[in-house]
């Protein structure tokens, strides 16, 4: 008897069947996916809702196919709107991260400086960023920089109290461990704060991509080319036209 037959016997049947079996949430995420697309078929079909508000499902496969090819949209295809939104995200995410996070650290080590900044802070966190859209339009205009900055004061905020609390969470004994064996405040910062709080500041907050983009998207109101708002306006600005 070889080896590996030997393994196989050794192995459970119902072990070796569940590898091949899908998790149970996967299968109803995927029938309820179905299930909204046939309803979404059957309204479309039987003229229930006017295409204007709901057009049919082979009408959006059609458009995305067209935007995706080299025709694309407002002299762009789909892929370089994506890069120009997500281009948007990513200054603003990395401006967020390299502001936000010493400045947490700052907070969470210090109560003269989480005094100091926190009412700053926590006055304009609960506002939605689109909120203050007009205000970004008319402050720096409808250019790059209103952009950036919409996304970025969206992010700034989250980033900057998930470093709070991190640093705050970091554990004493750890803190009196190190400062017993000699080290001083930047070693303390390097070697225990960090490694301790850093690692679960994005887990706090798992929806930040969807809401960036969310963010990203509102800003292009405007119909600019190269946004993936501008996606989302074509199939209006398509319905929506004079028949005089």
């Amino acid at each position: 008897m070889s080896l590996h037959s030997v393994l196989k016997a050794a192995v459970p049947t119902a072990v070796r069947q569940s590898r091949f079996t899908l998790p149970r949430s996967l299968k109803l995420s995927t029938a309820t996916l179905l299930v909204l697309l046939a309803v979404w078929w059957a309204v479309t079909a039987l003229q229930l809702i006017s295409p204007l508000f709901l057009p049919a499902p082979q009408q959006v496969l059609h458009q995305l196919v067209v935007i995706a090819s080299p025709q694309g949209f407002m002299d762009a295809t789909l892929w370089q709107h994506l890069a120009a939104s997500l281009g948007r995200i990513l200054v603003a995410l990395l401006a967020a991260v390299v502001i936000g996070v010493p400045v947490g650290i700052a907070m969470g080590l210090s109560e003269t400086v989480r005094g100091l900044l926190d009412p700053l802070i926590e006055i304009y966190r609960p506002v939605p960023p689109l909120a203050y859209l007009p205000l970004m339009v008319i402050w720096f205009g409808i250019g790059e920089t209103s952009k950036i900055l919409l996304i970025y004061l969206a992010i700034f905020a989250p980033v900057t109290l998930s470093t709070v609390a991190g640093v705050r969470s970091v554990a004493q004994v750890r803190i009196r461990a190190a400062q017993a064996l000699g080290a001083n405040r930047w070693q303390l910062l390097r070697f225990v704060v960090l490694p301790s709080a850093l690692p679960g500041n994005f887990d706090r907050h798992p929806y930040w991509p969807g809401r960036r983009l969310v963010y990203a998207g509102g800003r292009r109101t405007d119909c600019r080319p190269r946004a993936v708002w501008d996606l989302w306006c074509s199939p209006l600005v398509s319905f929506w036209r004079p028949t005089w």
